[in-house]
């Protein structure tokens, strides 16, 4: 099989992998314009500083030696099965970055033969494209539940991002999908990435005072840091019968113990027949969507899960986002005057975001905001009014102050957040080795 058949399958086995969003379009060059496009795996990204690059998002191998009930590459399904050979992607890597479709890689792999054989192909992989051709571009690499610690350290220094897939919210849910695999071989590694990750922040530390107390010589400082964009994982969402409560629990602990950049999210799409799996004929889109707001709350707005979610309501809620509704939930804490509340508190109105909470605190330095600045400093007023005073005035004139009727122009004006909820994309995300 040729290298442009084997992208068309592996591309396609990781396209539903939630890291990144894959373009779906062949885009031609035209005279007069700019850029082409290609469908088959390429993905787009977000730098640290907002740039949105492309990325080759591609499968080592869709041969897999498990059997998890949810994955499309999964033992026992009948699917053509094919693999790169390091230098083969290398090259394939290297010669769509010299046609300008990509600025980096998003590689993962099934599980080839053993954990640790197919961490060895993924690192020949990355060895080639840094060593031999020089490559400086972004790589982010998926690495293999159950490997041994000597190779994350090996990949952790050839990539910028590394991922180790959760995927099941509790070992329970893990042991009746996934048998094969346990908890420990997803901790493991991840624990051992966040270790390499501050013993590298260390040493580097050390090298810019210029110290070193056990030799005469400074240490040689390595020419890439271990993973200087973090870790990362995923989990699925709807498949077993987890609360929302559980699931923001588990990303809390994974963000602070492990210290992760990002968790994501992958609704449950059903595209294998087994009596544990449930049967759902659409993605619980809403759902997710829901999740990734509640956990954009924990990352940026300050908020604990007990405050987004308690056991008395264990769900989120599904028509209004969650700031909004622990907004209802806590009336007694506003309205807030914008000229004088503290940022953190500007951070719990519904419709003030982290950059317009900025905006509010350097305006108000030098003018007195009321909703014609607000609306010019992006504010999204029509939500916010009901929460907040200008000038001493209350902004929400006209709506019954309660819950109830708040919660109805809430929703009127922001509508249920269905973006997506009709939205039933075909086959599912490939999970450990996506």
């Amino acid at each position: 099989m040729d290298t442009v058949e084997k992208l068309g399958i592996l591309a396609d086995a990781a396209k539903y992998d939630v890291a990144c969003t894959s373009s779906g379009v062949d885009r031609a060059a035209v005279g007069g314009r700019l850029g082409n496009s290609v469908a088959a795996g390429i993905c787009h990204s977000f730098s640290a500083d907002g740039r949105c690059i492309a990325l080759l998002k591609v499968l080592f191998t869709n041969a897999c030696v498990y059997d998890c009930a949810y994955c499309v590459n999964r033992r026992e399904n009948d699917v053509p099965r094919v693999a790169f050979r390091p230098r083969e992607l290398a090259d394939l890597t290297i010669e769509f970055y010299r046609r300008n479709y990509i600025e980096g890689l998003f590689l993962s792999s099934g599980v080839l033969g053993c954990a640790d054989r197919t961490m060895e192909l993924i690192i020949e992989t990355l060895r080639i494209l840094r060593e031999e051709y020089g490559f400086r571009g972004y790589i982010h690499a998926k690495a293999i539940p159950g490997a041994s610690p000597e190779l994350i350290d090996r990949l952790g220094r050839l990539a910028d991002r590394m991922s180790v897939n959760v995927e099941l919210p509790s070992k329970e849910s893990l042991a009746l999908l996934c048998p094969e695999k346990s908890k420990d071989s997803v901790i493991d590694p991840m624990r051992r990435i966040k270790e390499g990750i501050a013993e590298d922040r260390e040493t580097r530390a050390a090298l810019r005072k210029k110290t070193c107390y056990l030799a005469d010589r400074r240490p040689r400082r390595s020419a890439r840091s271990f993973v200087p964009a973090g870790q990362s994982t995923q989990m699925i969402v709807g498949a077993t019968p987890e609360t929302d409560r559980r699931i923001l629990t588990l990303s809390s602990s994974l963000y602070r113990s492990l210290g992760l950049k990002r968790v994501f999210f992958s609704a449950y799409l059903p595209v294998n027949e087994d009596g544990r799996l449930p049967r759902l004929h659409a993605a619980q889109l809403e759902r997710e969507h829901r999740l990734y707001q509640a956990d954009w709350l924990m990352r940026f707005y300050g908020f604990d899960v007990d405050e987004i979610i308690d056991e008395s309501a264990p769900f989120l809620d599904a028509e209004l986002d969650p700031k909004a509704s622990w907004a209802l939930r806590h009336l007694d804490m506003f309205p807030v005057e914008v000229n004088t509340a503290r940022y953190e508190t500007l951070l719990r109105v519904p419709g003030i975001g982290v950059r317009g909470a900025r905006s509010i605190v350097a305006a108000r330095r030098t003018t007195r905001l009321g909703e014609a600045e607000l609306r010019k400093l992006g504010i999204a007023f029509t939500r916010a009014r009901f929460f907040i005073t200008c000038k001493g005035a209350y902004q929400g004139k006209g709506v019954e102050y309660t819950p109830e009727a708040l919660r109805g122009e809430l929703r009127r004006h922001v509508g249920t957040g269905a973006s997506g909820r009709k939205k039933v994309v075909p086959g599912q995300l490939s999970l450990w080795g996506e």
